[in-house]
């Protein structure tokens, strides 16, 4: 098998891997109104970004392993360096929103943002949020992060602390 058609398969690897913790995010986000959603929700910021950061993980070290089997100024090469680059510069950008809209007060924030969309979506620790509140958030997203208010999402979810 060519080097070409092991870089094809491996970011296609990546991609699959991404959309699958997209859908997981999605899925774990449809929390219902029982008895035991206090329990999942008190869970949900911390499962979210330890299965966030696993993933990242796994991402980063597929694509080290093709880092280390291509040629240096190679397109793979180039590619997968860009592609590198990209998680580590939106890993800082969750975080530091993430560190910013717990400066206005609230006990925890997720904040995913999109890598093949511009799509930011944020959930907060909260039972419900105020028209303030969401314009605080809003304003922080789009001044200090550059993203396109089109494409913020913001949403409270009831965690106990």
């Amino acid at each position: 098998m060519s080097k070409t058609k092991k870089i094809v398969i491996m970011t296609g690897l990546v991609l699959l891997l991404a959309v699958t913790a997209v859908f997981n995010f999605v899925l774990a986000g449809s929390l219902d109104g029982s008895a035991d959603s206090g329990v999942t929700a008190a869970n949900y910021f911390t499962t979210y970004r330890t299965e966030r950061s696993s993933t990242r993980n796994e991402e980063l070290l597929q694509l080290d392993s093709i880092l280390e089997s291509a040629e240096a100024g190679s397109d793979a090469y180039e590619e997968a360096m860009s592609l590198k680059l990209q998680i580590v510069e939106m890993m800082e950008r969750e975080l530091l929103l993430e560190t910013y809209i717990k400066s206005l007060g609230y006990n925890d924030a997720v904040v995913s943002i999109g890598m093949d969309s511009d799509n930011v979506n944020v959930f907060v620790n909260a039972s419900q949020l105020a028209y303030n509140d969401f314009l605080s958030i809003y304003n922080i997203l789009t001044e200090e992060a550059g993203c396109d208010p089109a494409n913020v999402n913001i949403m409270p979810i009831q965690a106990e602390i």
